[in-house]
Parts: structure tokens; sequence; C-alpha cells
């Protein structure tokens, strides 16, 4: 065996790595907000805490997740956009838990052959994401894995930090009986369920097949209904706490385990949510993917959103004036249930 091999030889390619950093400055640049100092290609992201100064206590809020086996989907297809929102939409939708204002976003993209173009439209959606939550991306890594994955398939991971001020801060201790279920509606399955999904709807079917028009889905293709990106729902959010101070006293975001296991962690243990299942409509790619598993309704309802991607849990007082705000924002709030005596646990009714 000839002892000398470079790097490249091995499998990696520094210099598409470096042609990929060129390719998504654009798209990083987008995202900044002023608070972000310097460009990529440090150490490390730099951010100023200018953002905290008018806070009487600012509490840092930080959130991790990937956008998991619906990746697969993506390759198949060959769009790799819009899994670049879902990845910031995971993480950005989860602080907002707390009443978080997402401040910047970090991605990591491990990836079997690195190709600057593919690498770019992965990195353009996650400039989308961010800017539709407001944040910043302020670095990231792009790994070549030669050996470990196959040259098409690509893992991705992103870490969000964000701020609320402590006064401001919702969560199940300012819950209490009466308050009301507001409901944000989903763009379908959004990141979850993903490896019980491929395996009844997509399962078997070429690319072409794919991207056919569906009659059950009104004519819209299965692989775009499937690849639809997970909604961010930050800024109306965001807007109706600092409109409205108070009136919300707690959300979840409703991802893997669905409703069932997502909205009891927005509860105290002596409190029950009841959830009317008939407030509102199931879009038809998940009754779609509900149908072709099998699903009981109160499985369904521990899998996947339903078509609820966030619930709020509001004053009761309060109901008409946050409904107004998240309509003035553009979303379609729906009231789907109440807050009762139990014992920290969903429970269902309709």
């Amino acid at each position: 065996m000839d002892k000398h091999m470079t790097y490249a030889q091995a499998g990696v390619d520094i210099e598409e790595g470096a042609a990929a950093v060129d390719a998504i400055k654009d798209a990083v640049h987008s995202t900044y907000r002023p608070e972000v100092i310097g460009d990529i290609g440090g150490f490390g992201g730099l951010f100023s805490a200018a953002a905290f100064k008018d806070m009487d206590d600012p509490i840092m809020i930080s959130g991790t997740d990937g956008v998991g086996t619906k990746l697969k989907l993506a390759q198949l297809l060959g769009k790799h956009d819009t899994v670049g929102v879902d990845l910031v939409a995971m993480c950005v939708n989860d602080i907002l838990a707390c009443g978080a204002e997402p401040l910047f976003f970090l991605d990591y993209i491990a990836i079997g052959k690195l190709r600057r173009e593919h690498v770019a439209e992965v990195v353009g959606g996650i400039a989308e994401g961010c800017r539709q939550a407001g944040c910043a991306l302020v670095g990231g890594e792009m790994a070549e894995h030669p050996g470990v994955m196959d040259p098409d398939d690509y893992d991705l991971s992103g870490f969000t930090v964000g701020v609320v001020d402590r006064p401001k801060m919702i969560g199940p201790d300012k819950v209490h009986e009466g308050d009301v279920l507001v409901g944000l509606k989903s763009s379908g399955f959004h990141s979850n369920g993903y490896s019980l999904v491929r395996r009844v709807l997509a399962e078997g079917k070429t690319a072409e097949e794919l991207a056919a028009p569906c009659e059950t889905l009104g004519g819209r293709a299965l692989g775009e209904a499937l690849l639809a990106p997970t909604r961010i729902y930050v800024k109306p959010v965001l807007g109706c706490l600092r409109a409205l101070p108070g009136a919300v006293h707690a959300l979840a975001h409703i991802t893997g385990g669905g409703i069932t296991e997502n909205l009891n962690r927005a509860l105290p243990d002596t409190l029950d949510a009841l959830v009317d299942t008939a407030a509102w409509e199931v879009p038809a790619v998940i009754r779609l993917g509900c149908e072709a598993a099998g699903l009981s309704d109160e499985e369904a309802l521990k899998t996947f959103n339903m078509g609820l991607g966030m619930i709020l849990i509001v004053d009761p007082a309060q109901v008409d004036a946050v409904t107004a705000s998240l309509r003035d924002a553009g979303e379609d709030p729906v009231v789907v249930g109440s807050v009762v005596p139990g014992t920290g646990v969903v429970e269902y009714e309709g």
C-alpha cells in the first residue's frame, strides 16, 4: 500500500467545503440582526447582549433538535430546502413555550459527500426559517463523513438560544382552572412521526409516484404534502404576548407524542386539559396517514399533531383579544377546549 494519502483521497474535499461556505454567505447574511458581531468563518458566533438591556431579569433559554427521518423523503425527492425550515422550527417553537424570543441559531450538517449546491439548498432553507423566526444564523458546521454515510445521505441538527424576561415567563405554574385552549393550525405532519408515515405512505413508491397528483389530497402531490415545512409560530405568538401581557398563561408545541404527550407538559399536576376533537378539521394528509396505519383515535392523538402545531392556554377573559391578535398576524386560531380539575393529563371529548 502506498503510504502517502491525502485528505481528499480519503474522501474529504476541503476545497469543496470552502466553496460551500462561499455559496451560503448571502443566505446567512440575510438573517443577521443588529446584535450580530463579525461574520461566519470564525471559531465562534458572536452576539451582543444588547437585546437584554430593557429586561429586569433576562433568562437565556436554549433548545436543540433535528428533523428526523423526514430527511429520507427529502433525499428521495431531491428537495432539500424545506427541511432547513423544519430544523429551525423544531428548535424555536420549543423555546417559544416559555415565552422566549429566539436570538440566534446554529446548525450542524453531516453529509456523505459534500456538494456546494446541495449544502446551499439546505442552508437556504435554514436561513428562511431564521428569517421567519427573527433569529440570526451565526454559525454552523458542515462535516463530510466518507465511509460512514452514503454519498447522498445527510443529517441535520440545530441549536437555538433565546431570552425572556423572568417576570414575563409563561408556563404550567400560571395555568388555572377554567383557562381556555386555543389551537394554531399545522401544515401537516410537521417533523414528527415520519418513521411511521414513510412506512405506510411512501415505502415502495418512486419519486415520480410521490410527485403525481393525489386525488385524496385534492390533486396535491403526496410528496409535496409530506415535505410541507413545519410552521414557525414565533412572530404571531410573541406579538400576542407583548400586546396582551398576562393573557397567555402557557403554551405547548405539539411534536412527537402528539397532543396527548405534549399538551400535558404545559399543565400543573392538579389540572387536566379537556380537548374537543370536533373543534377543528384534521388535515387530509394526516387523515390519510392515520387510515393507512389503521390507528385508533387514541393512538393517533399520541402520535401526530392532528392539525394543531401549537396550543395556547389562555385567560378566559382574554380569549377574544388573543384570537383577534393572532388573526391579525395571519393565524387562524380555534378554541379547542378548556382546563379542568385533574391530575395533569390530557382528556378528550367530541
